[in-house]
């Protein structure tokens, strides 16, 4: 049978505000409750109006026609603040250049290069912790992240202090962002302690990428990696040069992008691994088969089956691009209602990874969900991570390895126990979705590996 797609106003607003307060308090039921009511739901805050596209079939036609809907909207009006018209925020008369520019920089071969920055930086972080440690996932899975896009994508060191400036800027950045977009105009532009702390981060973020690029540059060395491939860029015809901005630009896109999101997931991973003792035990015995102590690596991935569905999964249930948000260009038709130039629309991958129709009892994490799924069958829109269509995340399989590998290795090496195990894993919702700073204790496992102070752990 035919879907008829449908049309409603959200219900639940109030007066003046409209649906301020229920965006404010719980973004993500709000978002989830728009389902049972439409295909394409209007909401509105303050005199804001725009509209949240529900249904994976409408979806889609948003995301493979970004001619009509273009990049645009609250959330990357605000992204600009701080990334610039780089490759995530850039309109679709700019895309197709920027995207050339930086693709060849995530081809296969280059992803296979990568693997080893990312097997020494997982190998530091998880074989630096004690057997009985408390570590908090996301604060040790950042340091990973950071690691490997300043060496592997940027050729560059990046300092412990540097990196939290790094960690807390953004963080700044990513949830005042958030509060301003769901606040009135005239409000989000009062010097509040909050908006006066926005505006200190975004320029603390400035400082620490561009240093990076101009210590890059007196090196004068050029390593085949993201920053060589931009700074290069049209030294023979000329035609592509990019301006000093725009190196800027994609930098700290792609810095921001590759560090928060891939974190976030395997924060998270790691969460749910000491959350699910038996799932946890599938994990390491898979690994053990695979790596025997030592850190995973490039060559590892094919042998990783679980591991894989276990992040696949993780990114279904915590999407950490929870929210984004396109403009529509001209006049247009969805769910038989009349959208008009100018409308924000939004789409939730938390949303449609939610929906009970398409991935039954979806609050339950069960990697094994995916057990034997035909991707290739499954409509492109029912799971969207990464977006899909031609804005689709040019660092998705970057991201995805690096969460494989990262996993894989932590349960070799360690068993993780969750001191907590029954208290609810509420997500912190901002631009992206980031997991809780929960605690978990981890216990070295036995292995042949040497344990880095001269002598071995019995097999």
């Amino acid at each position: 049978m035919t879907h008829v797609p449908t049309f409603a106003d959200a219900s639940g607003g109030v007066p003046v505000l409209g649906h301020a307060i229920q965006l404010l308090r719980d973004p993500l039921r709000f978002f989830t409750s728009l389902a049972a009511q439409a295909d394409l739901v209007r909401i509105k805050a303050g005199s804001w109006r725009g509209y949240v596209v529900c249904h994976p079939d409408l979806v889609s036609k948003v995301l493979l026609d970004d001619r009509t809907f273009d990049k645009g909207g609250p959330l990357f009006d605000k992204a600009q603040d701080f990334l610039g018209n780089g490759l995530i925020t850039c309109p679709h008369r700019d895309h197709r250049r920027q995207r050339r520019l930086v693709q060849p920089a995530f081809r296969r071969d280059r992803l296979r290069g990568y693997g080893a920055a990312m097997s020494a930086h997982i190998d530091t972080v998880t074989d630096s912790w004690a057997d009985g440690q408390a570590i908090v996932p996301s604060a040790e899975m950042y340091d990973v992240s950071i690691g490997i896009a300043a060496d592997a994508l940027f050729a560059v060191k990046i300092d412990a202090s540097t990196i939290t400036d790094l960690r807390r800027s953004i963080g700044v950045l990513l949830t005042q962002g958030f509060r301003q977009i769901i606040t009135p105009e005239s409000l989000a532009k009062v010097p509040t302690p909050g908006n006066r702390r926005y505006t200190r981060a975004n320029a603390r973020l400035r400082e620490i990428v561009q240093g990076m690029i101009d210590d890059y540059r007196r090196q004068g060395v050029d390593h085949g990696d993201v920053l060589s491939i931009l700074l290069t860029a049209g030294e023979e015809d000329k035609t592509e040069i990019l301006t000093d901005d725009e190196i800027y630009e994609q930098v700290v896109s792609i810095l921001t992008a590759s560090v928060e999101t891939t974190a976030a997931a395997t924060a998270w991973a790691c969460l749910l691994l000491a959350r699910h003792p038996d799932l946890q035990d599938r994990v390491h015995a898979e690994a053990r088969t695979a790596l025997g102590g030592r850190a995973a690596d490039w060559a590892d991935l094919p042998g990783l089956k679980l591991t894989g569905r276990f992040v696949t999964e993780v990114l279904r249930l915590y999407p950490p691009a929870w929210a984004l948000t396109r403009t529509a260009t001209r006049d247009t038709d969805l769910a038989g209602h009349r959208v008009p130039a100018g409308a924000p629309l939004i789409y939730s991958p938390y949303l449609l990874h939610h929906r009970d129709d398409r991935f039954p009892a979806p609050d339950r994490f069960d990697p094994d969900r995916w057990l034997g799924d035909d991707t290739s069958r499954r409509p492109r829109t029912d799971y969207v991570p990464f977006g899909a269509g031609a804005r689709k995340c040019v660092g998705n399989d970057f991201a995805w390895n690096e969460s494989v590998l990262a996993l894989a290795t932590i349960a070799d090496r360690w068993q993780l126990s969750d001191p907590t195990p029954t208290a609810p894993l509420r997500p912190t919702v901002r631009m992206t979705l980031t997991p809780p700073p929960v605690p978990l204790r981890v216990h070295r496992r036995p292995t042949s590996k040497s344990n880095g102070q001269g002598g071995s752990l019995a097999a």
